[in-house]
């Protein structure tokens, strides 16, 4: 699978490369709108628990902590079974979970009960959100042009439509159970689908042609270098051994020792954060703090990932034009700045002004960080396993942390830890600095 520079000058891309670059669209917006499904209901079923704020965020907590533990064992997982299987597999398990929590919010209102749900869907979530993001880097490789901040607005444009979607139900006053299982089933039925057109994106011991590639160890995140486009590739075979080398375990455990790697997790720590937040709580603080209804928070939340999306959808330019250090720097001051005026914003226009510039301020730091651990594709796998884990403890301690300080200090004053947090990842800006390049 290769590019080829046509007649006209223009490259012309394997079709094989195209359909997957498609598929890989359509996941990264449907794991959106499948959270913000959920997200967009938080405060109905507040309201079906009859819940205080701390005992949402130890609900919230589930999610967090199945989140994490998912990716602790991402890499395994995908180095066990390939990218794309796992992706196949965690879908479902999340569609199938996502209609259980429908089930469960509807007939049995239990805060044990949905916290167990939530902890198997964010077990199967973020597992493939470690493989989806590989699968893009990899697509990304192959094709040759910046589209990582694409993916990931494919992602924001499902949260917003998610979003939506979620308020215009709630004015309508469609039970949370109706909703949550039909997003559900529908989710499971477009994953099936969209699976079948990806292509493996770890490092085979061996690649499509049967060249053997000395020294790269098994998963460690580069593609078959096939040079024969459109070459037949099972999208659902084993692109792995069945037995997974030491070296190759090695190799996954080894990027906890890199500084670099470390660095930027701490950037999609804080990003991932600010993200968060306003996944988890902002629909229900502006319920609380500015007194507007509950499709009132919903439609907020909406305004938020549609700036994200923007934020996304042109960072790319942003990025090749500015650099990645520049432009993260710059959207931490966003982001900052965003958060700001939603705290001490005297009134509910200032407060969706501060929405705008935290969502844009938000938007371009977990794609950022994916690419830049995957800089180096002998061991992609590991490192974006590695970052995403440290991004992810954002999902562990945020919900209980903001849910404790909210039931102490207020919702709106909880959001400052947000802050501080997105003033260190635009510190920590350049360990994400692209790598050298040859002069052209």
């Amino acid at each position: 699978m290769t590019s080829s520079v046509n007649g006209s000058g223009r490259t012309a891309v394997d079709p094989v490369l195209l359909r997957w670059r498609n598929a890989v669209f359509v996941i990264f917006w449907l794991c959106g709108f499948m959270f913000a499904s959920w997200a967009a209901r938080v405060p109905a079923v507040r309201d079906i628990l009859d819940a205080s704020t701390s005992q949402m965020g130890l609900l919230l907590f589930g999610l967090a902590t199945g989140a994490v533990l998912g990716l602790f064992a991402s890499s395994h997982v995908i180095a066990r079974l390939g990218a794309t299987p796992t992706l196949l597999l965690c879908l479902s398990t999340s569609s199938a979970g996502l209609v259980l929590i429908g089930l469960l919010a509807s007939f049995t209102p239990s805060l044990a009960i949905l916290f167990a749900a939530l902890l198997a869907f964010g077990i199967g979530y973020s597992i493939c959100d470690v493989a989806m993001n590989l699968s893009a880097a990899a697509n990304e490789r192959q094709i040759g042009k910046t589209l990582m901040p694409m993916y990931h607005a494919a992602f924001s444009i499902g949260t917003m439509s998610g979003a939506g979607f979620g308020a215009l139900l709630e004015h309508f006053g469609v039970p949370v159970g109706i909703h949550l299982i039909g997003v559900g089933i529908a989710s499971l039925v477009t994953s099936r689908i969209a699976v079948r057109f990806l292509q493996p994106a770890e490092h085979p011991a061996e690649d499509a042609v049967g060249n053997q590639v000395a020294g790269d160890p098994p998963g460690a995140g580069d593609l078959p270098s096939g040079d024969q486009p459109g070459a037949a590739v099972d999208p659902m075979a084993d692109p792995l051994s069945d037995t997974p080398s030491p070296e190759g375990w090695r190799t996954r455990l080894a990027v906890w020792r890199d500084p670099r790697i470390i660095v930027i997790g701490f950037i999609v720590l804080g990003m991932a954060f600010a993200e968060g937040s306003a996944n988890d709580w902002l629909s229900l603080s502006m319920v609380d703090g500015y007194g507007i209804s509950n499709a009132g928070g919903a439609a907020v939340f909406g305004i938020f990932v549609t700036a994200m999306t923007l934020g996304r959808l042109f960072g790319g330019k942003v990025l090749d034009r500015f650099g990645r250090v520049p432009v993260l720097r710059g959207t931490a001051v966003f982001a900052v700045v965003g958060l700001l005026l939603v705290i001490l914003g005297p009134n509910v226009g200032v407060a969706i002004v501060g929405v705008v510039l935290w969502g844009l301020g938000a938007s371009l730091g977990f794609p950022v960080g994916m690419s830049a651990a995957a800089d180096d594709p002998k061991t992609a796998t590991a490192s974006v396993a590695a970052v995403a884990t440290i991004g992810y403890f954002a999902f562990l301690i945020g919900p209980p942390l903001i849910g404790f300080l909210g039931e102490q200090i207020g919702l709106l004053n909880a959001f400052w830890v947000v802050a501080v947090l997105a003033i260190i990842a635009g510190l920590c800006a350049p360990a994400a600095r692209e790598p050298a390049r040859s002069a052209d």
